[in-house]
């Protein structure tokens, strides 16, 4: 029926366009779109579970070929679902960690969080009260991907949002392997293990402590950490200093992650981040969540240092060499995308140059970067969408997806924590180092 209603409203809008003038026409575009984005949002909250997740997901890769409104709409979907019963997950915990590994905790019935894939239940160890999180997929959510990312990709259809002619089935693959690999809890708790391991000697982080005895495939149990949300009044009334202190803290983080490590939490949602106020004034950042932590090759990284290092130099060339080498552009594109790529890429290191090519209103007197006042995001994302880039520049590499995802959240979070710091010396020297 979903599909039957939506090429009737396809059939009979395009027939109104064909009696109104252009504007009316992109007019009568954009409320058909936010209809029809509407109706997939509603459709995927109907069905909840790994569908809600994929839905999401669809997003990241969305804003590439999906009108403005189904992107906005897709991002909208909430993963804070509505816990289920104790009894439905009660038994995933029995099988995953058995009953006698059981008996040694005091587990409590109602969630600490719930999502589309799973839910977490704070617990406490008897012999000597440690105090643990217990997160607990949800029953057949592993093995209802196939089915989930079916269903998907026929809404999306039924809509009629995507381009036509558009071979989808690449983003289904990319968005398939996501959901496997937020359900992977084996893999999940290596990656929690490794940068538990990597940030050790470094006071400012806290990585919980995976307790193996009490996790499995669909179970991974850590430590209970403490902190509080970011936008907490604990966190905002901290004073300039220490917030500009979290805010280098985090970017530097991110900068090691991928110049580094060449492994990166590609997740930047704010619930997977806790600010712990040190009474001494030593803050440290709790990091909750590293199921979307993703391994990145040498090659590309070096070559996304060029054009990070070109756009802050106002390299053109290294620019460019670095969008080829990692199939962002190609030399044949014409010069006007390739120049509009090179603009958008000086643009998007705005807060890493020189304190002279800052906006005037975006820098103290100090030279250093306002981020709580830049809407550096919102420019780079207008840039992209109002040129010829666009028909050139479809679905990218899935490394830049990922990359850009947390990316997006590191700026963001400066920009919550009202930051005031000039990075460019600090990541000059991560790309030097990569």
């Amino acid at each position: 029926m979903l599909g039957l209603g939506a090429g009737s409203k396809i059939v009979a809008h395009s027939v109104a366009n064909m009696f109104r003038d252009e504007a009316a026409r992109d007019s009568a575009d954009r409320a058909f779109y936010k209809r029809q984005a509407q109706v997939l949002a509603d459709e995927l909250g109907n069905l909840k579970g790994s569908v809600m997740k994929a839905g999401q997901m669809l997003s990241l890769y969305g804003q590439y070929f999906l009108p403005e409104e189904a992107v906005t709409v897709l991002s909208s979907l909430q993963d804070d679902t509505a816990p289920v019963d104790w009894e439905l997950v009660l038994p995933v915990l029995e099988r995953g960690i058995g009953r006698e590994r059981l008996r040694e905790l005091e587990v409590d019935h109602r969630p600490l969080a719930a999502a589309s894939l799973g839910q977490a239940h704070r617990a406490r160890r008897k012999r000597d009260g440690q105090e643990l999180v217990i997160k607990i997929q949800y029953p057949g959510v592993a093995d209802a991907i196939e089915s989930d990312i079916r269903t998907l990709s026929r809404l999306l259809m039924m809509t009629r949002l995507a381009p036509k002619g558009l071979d989808l089935e690449p983003v289904f693959n990319e968005v398939r392997e996501m959901l496997h690999r937020e359900v992977d809890y084996e893999t999940e708790r290596h990656f929690t293990q490794t940068f538990a391991e990597k940030l050790a000697d470094d006071p400012r982080f806290v990585v919980p402590r995976v307790f193996g005895e009490y996790s499995s495939d669909r179970v991974l149990t850590t430590s209970f950490e403490h902190g509080h949300h970011v936008r907490d009044a604990a966190v905002q009334e901290l004073s300039q200093e220490r917030r500009n202190g979290l805010s280098r803290a985090f970017l530097e983080l991110f900068l090691k992650e991928f110049f580094r490590w060449h492994m990166v939490q590609s997740d930047p949602h704010f619930g997977n981040y806790r600010i712990r106020p040190g009474a001494d004034g030593q803050d440290r950042i709790v990091l909750i969540d590293f199921g979307a932590t993703r391994v990145f090759g040498r090659g590309f990284v070096e070559s996304y240092a060029d054009i990070v290092r070109g756009g802050i130099e106002r390299d053109s060339a290294t620019v460019l060499r670095g969008g080829i080498d990692i199939g962002l552009m190609k030399p044949g594109f014409p010069k006007s995308v390739l120049e509009t790529f090179v603009k958008l890429c000086e643009t998007i290191v705005e807060p890493f140059g020189d304190a002279d090519r800052m906006p005037a209103h975006l820098r103290n007197e100090r030279g250093e970067y306002l981020w709580g006042k830049s809407d550096l995001l919102l420019r780079a994302g207008r840039m992209a969408a109002s040129n010829a880039l666009s028909v050139h520049f479809k679905v990218p590499p899935r490394e830049i997806v990922f990359l850009h995802r947390r990316l997006a959240g590191v700026f963001i979070m400066l920009a919550t924590l009202h930051g005031e710091l000039n990075a460019r010396d600090m990541l000059l020297e991560y790309i030097r180092e990569g």
